[in-house]
């Protein structure tokens, strides 16, 4: 049977590439602003609130912290603004597109669509003690589902090790916002079970997590014949190991020559550890060295990944940007994105997928006015 090119389909061809262009630079200047949100807003502002002393005493740094504060909270909003029209695009696509479509999109759109309503909802009508539970039990379903999905299409054990890690982490945050919310709601004083060791625990496997997508998609081989490949793979892993062994042990370093010196280390950890656990979530109570192994290791393979067009690379940068600290629902909705993006990445790169939608929009089998052909 013959093709031909359909005239008609012309307008429904520009139309659709009008919206893979949308989506693709929507998810790069996510990416951006998340990415700057997390600096200006959750960080340096925190950052602001431990020099409080210093910023009574000098004006400027007082002018300064307020600006980039500011700044950071419409990064916020921007943020939450394409969060909402990314997951609008991807379910148009997941409901109009084969290419896009998975296993379980009967589960994974009602339940998206359900979380996107309870969360405008929500920005509308604060919601008390039992709205959050019922977020919390809402995104933990989804969750679950998104996991599956992504189990199915991906079958190489490291990726399925690293993802694992971070679904069990973000299960940590949620049984620990979940149960303390209902014990407060139910009027009961004393902590629930094991709320505080599963918390640790998901933040440790967060962390782990975090190390372990560079072995799951940074690609780096040790074992190769490529000698520059090579090169690569042991330049970093010998700087990485030399910086790591340093924040394990620099106190103690430092504590050989002077130990006022090595005080004024142990307080300087402690004031990065509070930065980062209004800003991220996490507690620190880890060594300092680990969180700072899993941020060159995500760094790394966020940056290789995205500079080739993979959606696995916007995905794992908007998940571990979320962090672990999702008391905000713009958050949470990041991480569904990235672990849709994770599932998708598996069927092409960005211009790959935008190319099988347009030319499933262009070709079509037509029947010659002769009859058919053999």
């Amino acid at each position: 049977m013959s093709e031909k090119i359909l005239e008609p389909a012309a307008p429904a061809t520009e139309k659709v590439q009008e919206q893979g262009v949308l989506f693709e630079y929507a998810l790069k200047c996510l990416l951006l602003s998340a990415f700057l949100e997390l600096v200006l807003y959750r960080l340096v502002s925190r950052l602001g609130m431990h020099l409080s002393k210093l910023a009574e005493k000098y004006e400027a740094v007082r002018i300064a912290f307020r600006g980039l504060s500011s700044l950071g909270f419409m990064l916020l909003n921007v943020t939450s603004i394409l969060a909402f029209l990314l997951i609008f695009i991807l379910m148009y696509y997941k409901m109009t597109s084969t290419v896009w479509k998975g296993s379980y999109d009967k589960i994974v759109i009602p339940l998206m669509s359900l979380l996107v309503v309870v969360t405008f909802a929500y920005l509308l009508f604060p919601p008390a003690m039992l709205g959050a539970v019922v977020y919390n039990i809402i995104s933990l379903v989804l969750l679950v589902f998104l996991m599956l999905e992504y189990f199915a299409s991906h079958k190489l054990r490291t990726q399925r090790l690293a993802i694992g890690c971070f679904f069990l982490g973000i299960c940590g945050w949620i049984y620990y916002q979940t149960l303390t919310t209902s014990y407060g709601l139910l009027g009961f004083v004393t902590a629930p079970p094991l709320v505080h060791e599963i918390n640790r625990l998901g933040e440790a496997l967060m962390v782990a997590s975090s190390i372990l997508v560079f072995w799951a998609y940074g690609s780096t081989s040790f074992f190769t014949k490529n000698k520059q490949q090579r090169k690569w793979g042991l330049t970093l892993v010998t700087s990485g190991g030399v910086v790591f062994f340093l924040l394990l042990f620099m106190d103690y370093f430092v504590s050989l020559y002077s130990l006022k010196a090595a005080e004024d280390i142990r307080k300087a950890g402690e004031g990065i550890g509070w930065v980062f656990q209004m800003g991220m979530g996490y507690t620190f109570y880890l060594p300092f060295a680990f969180y700072m192994a899993g941020f060159i290791c995500w760094a790394y393979t966020v940056i290789k990944l995205v500079m080739i067009g993979r959606l696995a690379g916007y995905g794992l940068g908007l998940m571990f940007m979320a962090g672990y600290a999702l008391q905000l629902s713009h958050l949470t909705l990041m991480v569904m994105l990235g672990l849709m993006l994770l599932t998708i990445d598996k069927r092409g790169t960005l211009g790959k997928l935008r190319g099988k939608v347009s030319e499933k929009m262009i070709y079509q089998p037509a029947t010659p006015a002769y009859g058919p052909t053999p």
